[in-house]
């Protein structure tokens, strides 16, 4: 196991390349099983969730290769049974239910766990697939699904903390191969889903209405092989604007879209600091200590729940009082814990941290809980006093492709060492 030491102070420049999007790659790579034909998705990150989805697609019977970035897989004969041994450190392992679904008309899938910022059932997911004319089994830890075939029907994925992501990726999977014509209202509209749409449509898949809430989808035979690039991690992305702006001079990023950061972009303005895009890099100016702001998560546009700890950190030595309210996991504050053993002002109250700004932070033991974070007290310990020692960092891996690696070519001085 992993620690990693942030001795802080250090200021940043320079440039930083953002890695391929996670939350793209797992259900792209996840749709490669929808087809016998092989599929080349490049852009892809190299990351401990990725490995485990690598590991799952083989189980079930895929040949995967693997060089510089880029996945080639052949899936010509699959199983359809993917056993709680290999899919239980990863909730994204519940996206291979709708393309095995809907190549094989059945799927059993053990069902991954819970989650440190709260539950995240994918009640959703199963509710879509009754409508499309599936059974649905919940048993001894597993989801079973089958179907003697799938048929189109319009399915509403609105949830009680807004649409689900994974959920509108695994009826898109399965309904490209349903017969008819399958209506998703309520869809997510992430910059994500509309990935993963392009490449079920460079299968050879019918789907319109990617990145709206309505999203149709005319069902096909079959699909075949395709190629594919991975858009930047928008997460990524934000967390390297919100460095810049704790500890940063000027400081661009390289192969982001900067519509898909406007909401970063806009808080970060709203709190001092410059902004300057082009067609695909983005450069944040820093001015010092931040205004105080006022930030409610919300499904994207809005600003994203998976940006909401990074802004404590930096809102934790603002000037005056800031307030965060978290809409979508109302339980996601694991951090502020940890951010007050380096000296924070946070009170929460509800599904709200309200941030008091100190001078400065002082670096201090802290223990990472979940993926976002793990990233946030990282970049608390950017402009610390002293040292932050940051544990259980197999967290932050999950999500970050050599986060300290890139940190450090911007000036930072970070250590990994073993534990």
């Amino acid at each position: 196991m992993d620690k990693i030491l942030v001795h802080g102070g250090q200021s940043l420049s320079g440039s930083v390349r953002v890695s391929g999007s996670k939350n793209s790659a797992l259900p792209i790579l996840a749709a490669c099983l929808l087809t016998k034909e092989p599929c080349i998705i490049r852009q892809v990150p190299d990351l401990s969730d990725v490995h485990y989805m690598l590991q799952i697609l083989s189980h079930l019977g895929a040949e995967v290769e693997r060089a510089s970035g880029t996945v080639t897989v052949r899936a010509e004969n699959i199983k359809s049974v993917a056993p709680y041994e290999i899919v239980r450190k990863m909730r994204a392992s519940v996206c291979v239910l709708g393309p095995l679904l809907g190549r094989e008309k059945e799927a059993t899938v053990s069902l991954p766990g819970g989650c440190v910022i709260g539950d995240r059932p994918i009640d959703l997911h199963l509710r879509g697939f009754e409508a499309l004319g599936a059974a649905v089994r919940v048993e001894c830890g597993n989801v079973k699904v089958f179907a003697a075939k799938l048929k189109g029907e319009t399915i509403n994925l609105r949830g009680k903390f807004g649409s689900t992501v994974l959920g509108t990726d695994n009826i898109m999977m399965a309904a490209a191969l349903a017969e008819g014509v399958t209506i998703i209202e309520g869809a997510a509209a992430e910059p994500e889903v509309v990935d993963l749409a392009n490449f079920l449509n460079a299968m050879g898949a019918k789907i319109e209405g990617a990145g709206t809430r309505r999203i149709v989808i005319e069902g096909v035979a079959e699909l075949h092989g395709a190629e594919h690039s991975v858009i930047p991690d928008r997460i990524e992305a934000g967390t390297f604007m919100v460095a810049a702006a704790i500890a940063g001079t000027r400081v661009t990023l390289r192969r982001v879209v900067p519509d898909h950061l406007k909401a970063v972009s806009e808080a970060l303005i709203q709190a001092g600091y410059g902004i300057e895009t082009s067609r695909d890099t983005l450069t944040v100016v820093g001015n010092g200590k931040p205004k105080p702001l006022e930030l409610l998560t919300e499904p994207y546009p809005s600003f994203p729940t998976d940006m909401q700890a990074q802004m404590c950190a930096l809102l934790s030595e603002g000037e005056g009082i800031s307030v965060i309210t978290e809409s979508i996991f109302p339980q996601r504050f694991m951090h502020v814990s940890e951010l007050k053993r380096m000296g924070a002002q946070i009170t929460l109250e509800g599904a709200s941290a309200v941030i008091k700004g100190v001078e400065r932070l002082s670096g201090a033991p802290v223990m990472a809980s979940d993926l976002r974070a793990s990233a946030a007290l990282v970049l608390a310990g950017l402009r610390a006093s002293g040292v932050t020692e940051v544990n259980r960092v197999y967290h932050i891996d999950r999500g970050y492709e050599s986060i300290d690696d890139k940190l450090n070519g911007l000036g930072a001085q970070i250590e990994r060492v073993k534990v």
